[in-house]
């Protein structure tokens, strides 16, 4: 065996080596002095299965296979989550550099330049080792969150205790950003954990906090410190599959975005009857789809903040609407069924768009009044004075 002396030397002296490491790492690396004292024992450990993995690499009488990641098994979960993936190469190096430090007395007689070049080439799998353990720390990791949040945006489609989603959100890394939407489209298809990598990837860029979650064929995302969602969505359209995407309203906190959540999954329902709609389209613009879809929140909106705002406002402006739907949309033949000059029913459309948000001229929001005077008609018992 080669080396045969030397590996002798080595294995007498693994604790040694093992300690002398972790003082060195105490004296150099900041940081590590400031590790609390259970994940010291964790390096204190890995280190002495390393030197203990030297030993073995250099017993395979030449061969030096790559290095097994089960050096880092004293520690593996734990160690990657508490230290970087950088701290972790320099743990490494201290430790090569420590053992290369004692070459003249592991090495026998004739042996020290063999030792050095295999120290060197050990430090490069060791490295890789400790790379590939990193990398299924992440991919767990990266599944684990992609579950966490697919549970997070169905509580709040289910709209869960507040408190419960704020504690799911705080061990996501959500930093309570304001205000809050939800939006909805198609998933572009693959791992949920690689499409939530890509949407963090390009949110970050966009300065804005995000939660994901795919259901079945459903992206979600939950986008929190923009008060503008749709240009964000709109940035982020690419990485939808096909078909609409809807953007709920915007709320205060994430505690209330199960409104929001609900909006945008009932707008990317309906929006097929709007075969034109804009990508992204505001679950408010899909206000007459989402009632004829049966959503009752919608046909709420609609009776209360359309019928009722109409009602209350006064000034002929139901009657206005009425007559501009049956006459077909004609401005003058509006005009001329309510005896008034065409100035004033221009005057009367812009007081409903006002009111209502939607205007007359507009060929779909004109479709959404005449849906939602017909819903305020329907429900004769709602109080709609209020």
């Amino acid at each position: 065996m080669q080396l045969a002396a030397t590996i002798q030397n080595i294995q007498k002296a693994a604790g040694t080596l093992a300690t002398h490491s972790v003082a060195r790492m105490d004296s150099e690396l900041p940081w590590f002095r400031d590790l609390p004292a259970d994940q010291r024992s964790m390096v204190m450990l890995v280190a002495q299965a390393g030197v203990g993995s030297f030993v073995q690499w250099l017993q395979s009488e030449g061969t030096n296979p790559a290095v097994s990641d089960e050096v880092f098994d004293a520690a593996p979960v734990e160690l990657a989550r508490s230290i970087s993936l950088q701290h972790t190469v320099a743990l490494i190096q201290v430790t090569i550099d420590v053992v290369e430090e004692q070459v003249p007395e592991l090495a026998a007689p004739g042996e020290e330049i063999e030792l050095g070049k295999a120290i060197l080439r050990f430090s490069r799998e060791i490295a890789f080792a400790a790379a590939r353990v990193y990398a299924r720390a992440a991919e767990s990791r990266g599944a684990w969150d992609a579950r966490l949040q697919a549970l997070l945006v169905d509580g709040l489609l289910r709209g869960d205790d507040g408190d419960e989603l704020a504690g799911r959100a705080a061990a996501l890394g959500w930093t309570d950003a304001t205000p809050v939407s939800v939006s909805v489209g198609r998933s572009p298809g693959g791992e949920a954990a690689a499409i939530l990598h890509s949407v963090h990837r390009a949110t970050r860029r966009l300065g804005v906090d995000v939660l994901t979650g795919v259901h079945g064929d459903r992206l979600i995302l939950v986008l929190g410190g923009t008060a503008e969602p749709e240009q964000i969505v709109t940035k982020l359209a690419g990485l939808f599959g096909d078909g609409p995407i809807c953007v709920g309203p915007t709320m205060p906190r994430l505690t209330e975005a199960g409104a929001s959540a609900r909006a945008a999954m009932s707008g990317y329902r309906a929006a097929p009857a709007w075969p034109d709609s804009p990508r992204p389209v505001p679950a408010s613009q899909l206000l007459a789809e989402r009632a004829l879809a049966g959503d009752t929140e919608a046909r709420r909106i609609l009776r209360i903040d359309v019928f009722a705002a109409l009602m209350r406002a006064g000034g002929s402006l139901l009657e206005t609407v009425d007559t501009f739907i049956a006459t077909g949309g004609v401005l003058e033949g509006t005009a001329r069924a309510l005896f008034v000059h065409p100035n004033t029913i221009r005057y009367r459309m812009r007081r409903v768009t006002e009111v209502t948000g939607f205007s007359p001229f507009v060929s779909h929001d004109a479709f959404t009044l005449r849906v939602a005077l017909t819903i305020g008609r329907l429900d004769p018992t709602q109080d709609v004075t209020r």
